[in-house]
């Protein structure tokens, strides 16, 4: 009876979702206020019915209900609670419930926290996020059913996916998803505001906030992600450039680029046209990424469905989306006419490079994951692209926005002289190169990627805090830093989130460059040395876990005759989904990681082992930690919750009439 009445919830929250497409949307026109009114109740209304509907879905999973066709598919009773409740977004109709759920929630927030918008302008965006609600939800309702009841239920379930039984991948979907969705309201707000006629300063206002929220639930993400490839795969990566990865990065870019262009519009009234542009590709790319990973045209282990109907769906989708609201910034180019002028020298310039180099390295990441599908029909040629392309294409663009982030983040508004900007960053640089120096005399024999990525990391994390001590003006010392506790959250958030981004970037070429990897047969009690560390395989067990069997080695790791850690490197086998899994025995350390993946028993006796040493391995996800929570300082700064000084109206805009 509970998974009927989520069925009939969701249904009927679509027929609201299509019709609060269409109300507010002509009341805003009209200039009605009562129409327009109803946006708010209908957002709530809409959030409370899909989130009855996951919530029954997710009843069901948990008690096991295998009349539920999805729930068979995905479950087993013998999995343990938590990865019966991932289960549920574990699978393409049930993550797209949680991708409607997450949609819907940002609609309602739009109308419980938009209260000091316009009242047009808040109808607009409720009415085009309620039709993109409607879009999927038509999908999920005609050929994705997750309710779907199964004639006779088997005594018990096919299990989930066991590389999706892990803490992080039960995690990492609904934080990407926050990230993916929230861009929807960046998209949404861009085509009320087309709809409107009005891009000014107060619009780059109101829309940063929601950037910056699926920003920071994106990077989060895809800090998940990558944690769980490194430890869960047993390939000792952290990005593979794998579609779906890809996929994630994009729009990822995007929205980057999007929350600076809409400083520029905020503070300055200019880039409007680009801003706008911006929004609409960031959500783009966000259906593109669900195009890649429900159409089963690119292959992947993230991937959740092959079935190519569906895929035809998801590309209507984007066609009407992108298409309807390109040609709509085609039509309202007139009402984009910047405002600002600006010299070449100066912070709208930096941030105009910022946004370059973020879109182009988005659009080279698409090109090469699309290229071997495009060279396939078009020439009838099997391509591979991999890492090499992605590493080699990619890296400069990221090199070069490190170099001119602390430039830009000092440039004044509208001119400025270079050699005045660069006068607190001179002790940095030289600090920087200087660094970048010791450590090529230090190292023997290896490439310069290390000392590159150490200049470049120290140069955005100390140019991050030169930018905020510039900020407490002239004087002693002692009194400037006193003076920093008093600046505005989002200063420290702008400077924390640099930061992050300079650790990630020496992490990456330190991890990259200093990696080292050893691969060998292991014998018991046999002892061998890998880069100053000892390893002994002490024993190999058969063991039994909730639901799968493990092999399980014993190893003991020693350095310079002191023991300091016991791995247990594993392979697992799912009966019931009849799929091995590797799970890593990892030693976690401030400046290393010793990482351990068990093989396959050799014919002659023994166990092949494969070993890493990984320098500063989790300072990669240290920097994306310290990245979103450089965001959410700037979130939590008050000048992000009061949209450009604006008024709560309580009767509607100027002329708003009831309709009659």
């Amino acid at each position: 009876m509970i998974v009927e009445l989520g069925h009939f919830a969701l249904i009927l929250a679509f027929a609201i979702s299509l019709a609060q497409s269409v109300i507010p949307m002509v009341g805003a026109h009209k200039g009605w206020s009562d129409w327009m009114g109803l946006a708010n109740p209908m957002a709530t209304t809409q959030f409370i019915l899909v989130a009855f509907s996951f919530a029954a879905l997710t009843y069901a999973f948990v008690t096991s209900d295998f009349s539920v066709a999805l729930v068979v598919d995905n479950s087993h009773t013998a999995k343990p609670l938590l990865y019966k409740i991932s289960g549920v977004w574990g699978n393409h109709e049930g993550s797209l419930l949680l991708w409607v759920l997450i949609l819907t929630l940002f609609g309602a927030c739009a109308a419980w926290f938009g209260g000091n918008l316009p009242v047009s302008l808040q109808a607009r965006v409720l009415a085009v996020q309620s039709s993109i609600a409607a879009a999927f939800m038509a999908f999920m309702l005609f050929t994705s059913n997750p309710f779907e009841r199964l004639m006779f239920a088997p005594f018990d379930g096919t299990d989930l996916n066991p590389l999706l039984q892990d803490p992080g991948l039960a995690f990492h979907p609904p934080f990407l998803y926050l990230g993916y969705v929230g861009l929807s309201m960046s998209f949404s707000f861009a085509v009320a505001a087309l709809i409107e006629g009005r891009v000014d300063a107060a619009w780059g206002r109101w829309v940063r906030p929601w950037t910056l929220a699926a920003w920071i639930f994106l990077t989060i993400g895809i800090a998940l992600g990558s944690w769980w490839a490194y430890y869960e795969l047993g390939w000792g990566g952290f990005w593979f450039w794998d579609p779906v990865e890809n996929a994630s990065l994009m729009p990822w870019l995007f929205a980057a680029a999007l929350l600076h262009s809409a400083i520029v519009v905020e503070k300055r009234e200019t880039l409007k046209s680009w801003t706008i542009l911006l929004a609409i590709l960031g959500f783009g790319f966000s259906l593109i990424g669900t195009f890649i990973v429900r159409s089963g045209l690119l292959t992947s282990v993230h991937a959740f469905a092959n079935d190519p109907e569906r895929g035809v769906f998801i590309l209507m989708i984007l066609a009407f989306f992108m298409g309807g609201s390109l040609f709509l910034f085609a039509l309202r180019a007139g009402v984009m006419e910047a405002k600002g002028v600006f010299s070449t020298i100066s912070r709208e310039s930096a941030l105009v490079m910022n946004n370059v180099l973020l879109a182009v390295s988005s659009f080279v990441v698409f090109v090469g994951t699309m290229w071997p599908l495009i060279a396939e029909m078009l020439f009838d040629r099997v391509l591979s692209v991999g890492p090499p392309f992605f590493d080699m294409a990619f890296t400069p663009f990221m090199v070069a926005l490190a170099m001119i982030l602390p430039v830009g983040a000092l440039m004044p508004w509208k001119r400025g002289v270079l050699t005045r900007t660069m006068q607190p960053l001179l002790g940095v640089a030289l600090f920087a190169i200087a660094m970048g120096a010791l450590v090529w005399a230090m190292q023997t024999g290896q490439s310069a990627l290390v000392p590159v990525g150490v200049v470049l990391g120290l140069w955005v994390v100390l140019g991050a805090g030169a930018d905020l001590l510039t900020r407490t003006g002239r004087g002693p010392l002692a009194g400037r830093l006193r003076r920093l506790t008093r600046l505005p959250r989002a200063d420290w958030g702008k400077a924390t989130a640099h930061s992050g981004f300079g650790i990630t970037v020496f992490a990456v070429a330190a991890l990259t460059g200093w990696e080292s990897e050893d691969i060998r047969v292991v014998q018991i009690d046999q002892p061998f040395t890998h880069n100053g560390y000892t390893m002994t395989l002490r024993d190999v067990q058969q063991l039994e876990g909730a639901n799968y069997t493990s092999t399980m080695a014993f190893v003991d790791v020693e350095e310079d005759g002191r023991l300091v850690a016991q791995l247990t490197p594993e392979k697992r086998i799912y009966p019931v989904a009849g799929m091995p899994t590797t799970e890593a025995g990892i030693d976690y350390g401030f400046t290393r990681d010793v990482y351990l993946a068990l093989g396959d028993p050799q014919q002659g006796g023994g166990w092949a082992l494969r070993t890493y040493i990984k320098p500063f391995a989790n300072w990669v996800w240290g920097g994306c930690i310290i990245m979103a929570l450089g965001g959410f300082l700037s979130l939590s700064d008050r000048r992000y919750r009061v949209a450009a000084g604006a008024k709560k109206r309580a009767s509607g805009p100027k002329g708003a009439v009831p309709a009659e």
